[in-house]
């Protein structure tokens, strides 16, 4: 059984900003440093996404593959830290290239709360996880802002917490249907339960926000998780989803930020 952590208050706060502040027609792409420093100005909380290069740093891209979200192609872990990071990110004007984590946490500096998301490498929400969580918790080493990290797969929350206690984690959840998951139905059953939670000294959830009103998310409230939801696209559904959750994750729209 790993400790509870709990989430720093600005999680609850300050409205978390989806792949940070990122806006196409501004010249801002996904988790790219001029959405952080966007969402930074701004005073919304980031959240980012991690996959690894491969020579094991932590890259902050949400995609397996180049192809969406650059001009380059191919998986990003068979490139090394050195090839992403001068792969320039589609639709920038701030000349953004794939920055790496510790690039991102140089910029943030504990300005404002930063939610990592750890990718899955098994491929299966299994237990080979890789290096990644390893390389997340060792660039986190030392950084002093309110961070918190969390994973659709158990095992690479387990995977971080043993490298770095103390730093709160949680899981990303939903509904794991299996048209978005090619992985086997018994897998995604059990998923949606959420039985980790507490072995993994887990403080919150990310939950699908069109699936809050899940029996589980209800129970996990009443036991004292923190409810965060995913993703949030204007201020009707950010009101429907409050009715619930603790935060939003947004994307699309400037929700207000508590006095």
């Amino acid at each position: 059984m790993i400790p509870t952590t709990a989430l720093h208050p600005d999680f609850l706060r300050l409205p978390i900003a989806h792949r940070a502040l990122h806006d196409l027609a501004a010249g801002r792409p996904e988790n790219s440093l001029s959405a952080i420093r966007a969402a930074i100005a701004a005073g919304y909380a980031i959240e980012i996404d991690l996959q690894p290069s491969a020579d094991g740093v932590a890259m902050v891209f949400h995609d397996y593959q180049l192809d969406r979200l650059t001009g380059a192609r191919g998986p990003v872990s068979l490139k090394s830290a050195a090839e992403l990071g001068a792969i320039a990110l589609a639709g920038g004007t701030h000349g953004d290239v794939i920055p790496t984590l510790g690039e991102v946490l140089e910029v943030v500096a504990g300005q404002v709360p930063l939610l990592i998301e750890i990718k899955d490498q098994d491929g299966a929400l299994g237990p080979d996880v890789g290096g990644l969580s390893r390389a997340c918790a060792e660039a986190l080493a030392g950084y002093a802002g309110p961070v918190a990290v969390m994973s659709f797969n158990p095992y690479a929350v387990a995977d971080f917490a043993a490298h770095a206690p103390g730093i709160p984690v949680g899981l990303t959840t939903g509904r794991f249907l299996s048209e978005n998951w090619p992985v086997p139905e018994a897998r995604l059953e059990e998923l949606r339960e959420i039985p980790d939670f507490a072995a993994l000294g887990a403080s919150f959830i990310s939950h699908r926000a069109d699936a809050l009103g899940a029996d589980r998310v209800a129970e996990l409230k009443a036991g004292g998780a923190a409810i965060l939801c995913w993703t949030i696209r204007s201020p009707e559904a950010e009101a429907k989803a409050r009715e619930v959750a603790d935060n939003v994750t947004f994307e699309g729209y400037l929700p207000m930020i508590p006095g």
